[in-house]
C-alpha cells in the first residue's frame, strides 16, 4: 500500500485556520435565526403601525386587517433572509452566485415596497405630517401677503385720482377769477370743471372707505395664521389637529378671495374711461359770439386735458391690475405615509432607520460568504483524511465497528465453514484483527 505524502506546513495553517472560521459559524449559528426573528418582528411592528395610520376606519376588522398585513411582513422578512443565508454562503460557481444576487436585490427592493416605507411612516409620520403643515402656512402667508399687496397698489391710486381731482379744481378757480377763458365767474368752462372734480371726488372717496375693510382683512388674516403656526407645533395627535387646520385653512381661503375683491383697480379703469368719455357740455352763456366762442375754445381745451389725465390715471390702474397674483393655494389633507414619501428628503435618517432594520440580514449574508470562501480556500490541497476532527475520527470509528458487528451478525457470515484452514502463527504474537480502511465523504 502506497504511503500518503504529509501535508505542509502551509495546508496545515490553512487547515487550522478553517477549523477555528468553522468553530465561530457554529457558535454564531446558535443565535443567528433568533436575532434574524427579532428584526422581523420588529419590522412588523412598525409596519403595524403604519398601516394603522393609513385606514380610516378603527373597527375590529381595520385592527385584523393591520395585524395581518403586519404578520405577513413579518414572516416574509424571516423566510427571506433564512433562504439566503443558507443557500448564498453555499454556492461557488459565479452564475448561481450572480442568480442570487438579482434574487436578493428584487427581494429587497419588494422588502422596501411593502415595509419600510411604512416603518418610516411609523418612525416619522406624525412629524413629516407636521412639515405638511407648515409647508401650507408658508404657502398660506404668501398668497396673503401677495394679496395684501396688490390691495394696497390698488389703494394707492386714490392719490392719482386726488390729484387729477386737485388739478381740476385748480383750473375751475382760475376760470372763476377769469384766467383761463377771460371771462370771470362761475359759468360754462367753471361749470364743466366742476362736474369732473366732483366726479373724481366721488370716486376717492369710494376707494378711501375700502382702506379700513382691508387692514381688517389683513389683520384677520394674520390672526388665523398664528391659530395654524401654533396648530404645527400643538402637542396631542396631529390628525385631530390637521381637522381644526383644514377648518383655518378654508377661512383663510375665503379672507384672501375677499381681499382680492377689495381692490379698486378695476373700478378705477372704469371711472377713468368714462372720465372723458362722459362729459355733460353745459350751454354757452357768453353775452356775445367772441365770448362764446372763447368758452368753446376754453372747454376744447379742457376736454383735451380731461383725456389726457383719463388715460393716465386709467394706465396707473391697469398697472396695479397687471401685477402678478398670488398663487391659488389650498390646503389637502395627507396622510402620514404621503407625507414621508412627499418629503423624503427632512426625514433621511428615519429613512435610514426603516431600510436598514429590513435589509440589514443582507451584510450577514455577505460575511456568511466570505467566511465561507475562506473556509474552502483553507481546505483546499489538504486531504479528506487530514481535515477530520478528533470528534469526526471518533465518530468514524465508531461507525466502522458498527459496520462490523452488522456483518457478523448477517445471515451470510453464519453460513461461512465453521473451520478455517489452519494458520501457524508465533505464540508470542497476536493474531492481526481485520483492517479496515477509513474513508471520508
Amino acid at each position: 500500500m502506497a504511503q500518503r505524502e504529509p501535508m505542509s506546513e502551509t495546508q496545515a495553517r490553512g487547515v487550522r485556520y478553517a477549523r477555528e472560521l468553522e468553530g465561530h459559524l457554529t457558535w454564531l449559528d446558535t443565535f443567528s435565526g433568533t436575532a434574524l426573528g427579532v428584526l422581523a418582528v420588529a419590522s412588523g411592528i412598525y409596519t403595524y403601525l403604519g398601516v394603522s395610520s393609513l385606514l380610516d376606519d378603527n373597527g375590529a376588522m381595520s385592527a385584523f386587517a393591520a395585524i395581518a398585513y403586519s404578520v405577513a411582513v413579518s414572516v416574509g422578512i424571516f423566510v427571506f433572509w433564512s433562504y439566503l443565508l443558507r443557500l448564498f454562503p453555499a454556492v461557488r460557481t459565479t452564475r448561481a452566485r450572480m442568480g442570487l444576487l438579482g434574487a436578493m436585490g428584487l427581494g429587497s427592493v419588494a422588502i422596501i415596497a411593502m415595509s419600510s416605507w411604512l416603518n418610516a411612516a411609523a418612525l416619522a409620520g406624525s412629524a413629516a405630517v407636521e412639515q405638511h403643515l407648515a409647508e401650507t402656512v408658508q404657502d398660506y402667508q404668501g398668497a396673503l401677503e401677495r394679496t395684501h399687496e396688490i390691495a394696497l397698489s390698488a389703494q394707492g391710486l386714490e392719490r392719482d385720482v386726488a390729484r387729477v381731482r386737485q388739478s381740476f379744481e385748480d383750473l375751475s378757480e382760475q376760470e372763476a377769477a377769469g384766467s383761463l377763458s377771460g371771462l370771470a365767474g362761475r359759468g360754462a368752462v367753471f361749470r364743466v370743471l366742476r362736474q369732473k372734480s366732483a366726479e373724481l371726488g366721488a370716486l376717492e372717496a369710494q376707494i378711501a372707505t375700502q382702506t379700513p375693510l382691508v387692514n381688517d382683512a389683513f389683520a384677520e388674516g394674520n390672526q388665523i395664521l398664528s391659530r395654524m403656526r401654533a396648530l404645527t407645533v400643538e402637542p396631542g395627535p396631529v390628525q385631530a389637529r390637521s381637522v381644526e387646520f383644514s377648518e383655518q385653512a378654508v377661512r383663510l381661503a375665503g379672507l384672501i378671495t375677499r381681499l382680492r375683491q377689495l381692490s379698486v383697480a378695476p373700478l378705477v379703469e372704469r371711472a377713468a374711461q368714462d372720465l372723458a368719455a362722459s362729459v355733460v357740455l353745459p350751454e354757452l352763456d357768453g353775452s356775445n359770439e367772441k365770448q362764446r366762442g372763447a368758452q368753446g375754445a376754453t372747454i376744447t381745451s379742457v376736454l383735451e386735458v380731461l383725456a389726457q389725465r383719463a388715460a393716465t390715471l386709467e394706465r396707473a390702474a391697469q398697472d396695479v391690475q397687471a401685477m402678478p397674483p398670488a398663487a391659488d393655494t389650498t390646503y389637502t389633507p395627507i396622510s402620514s405615509a404621503d407625507a414621508v414619501i412627499l418629503y423624503a428628503r427632512n426625514f433621511v435618517p428615519s429613512w435610514a432607520g426603516a431600510i436598514a432594520i429590513d435589509l440589514l440580514p443582507a451584510v450577514l449574508v455577505l460575511i456568511l460568504s466570505i467566511t465561507q470562501g475562506a473556509i474552502r480556500s483553507g481546505r483546499e490541497g489538504a486531504a479528506v483524511e487530514d481535515t477530520l476532527t478528533l470528534a469526526e475520527l471518533r465518530a468514524a470509528l465508531a461507525a466502522v465497528r458498527d459496520v462490523d458487528v452488522a456483518m457478523q451478525e448477517s445471515p451470510a457470515h453464519k453460513r461461512a465453514p465453521a473451520e478455517a484452514p489452519p494458520t501457524h502463527e508465533a505464540p508470542d504474537e497476536p493474531a492481526p484483527g481485520p483492517v479496515t480502511s477509513i474513508k471520508s465523504t
